[in-house]
C-alpha cells in the first residue's frame, strides 16, 4: 500500500510542473496611479480604475495603460522572468514537468509586479504680454504640428 501512494505521489509531480503547482498560472499586479481614480486598460481590454490588483496570465507579455482626463497617458508593458521554481523541474518533473510549466505559463514570473503611475499635466506653451513660454517634449503625439525648431549656434 505505502509502495503504490509513494508511485502515486512520484507520478503528480511528473505529470505537473513544479512551478504550476507552487504559485499557479497566473499572478496579481498591483496597479496605481497619482492621482486616484484613472482608467486603467491591459491589453487593449478596460480594467477598472486606480488602485487595483489585477490578476494576469504568466504566460503571456502584457501592455498596460493609465488615463485620467486632464492628465497625460501612462503606457508600460510587462515583460515574463523564468521563474526560481522552475528549477524543481530537475528534481522532481524533468522535461514533462518544464513543458508542463511552459504550456500554463507557471514556467515565468510578471515583471514588474507593481506599477505605479504618477500621472503628470501636459505642458504647454502660452503667451502672456512680453513674455512666450515653450514647452518641450521628447515624444510628439499623432496629429500634433511643426510650428518651429530650435537650432544650435554657435
Amino acid at each position: 500500500m505505502k509502495s503504490a501512494t509513494y508511485a502515486l505521489l512520484i507520478l503528480a509531480f511528473v505529470i505537473a510542473g513544479c512551478a504550476t503547482i507552487m504559485h499557479g498560472t497566473t499572478q496579481d499586479v498591483s496597479i496605481s496611479s497619482q492621482p486616484t481614480g484613472a482608467t486603467i486598460t491591459i491589453d487593449g481590454q478596460t480594467y477598472g480604475t486606480t488602485p487595483v490588483v489585477a490578476d494576469l496570465k504568466r504566460k503571456d507579455k502584457h501592455m498596460i495603460r493609465i488615463e485620467l482626463e486632464g492628465y497625460e497617458p501612462y503606457e508600460i508593458g510587462l515583460g515574463r522572468k523564468t521563474s526560481g521554481w522552475v528549477w524543481g523541474n530537475i528534481v522532481f518533473g524533468g522535461l514533462i514537468g518544464l513543458a508542463v510549466d511552459a504550456i500554463t505559463g507557471g514556467l515565468y514570473k510578471i515583471s514588474p509586479d507593481q506599477v505605479e503611475a504618477n500621472l503628470r499635466r501636459p505642458l504647454s506653451a502660452s503667451n502672456s504680454g512680453d513674455m512666450i513660454s515653450i514647452t518641450v517634449v521628447l515624444n510628439s503625439q499623432p496629429g500634433w504640428e511643426r510650428i518651429g525648431q530650435l537650432q544650435q549656434t554657435n
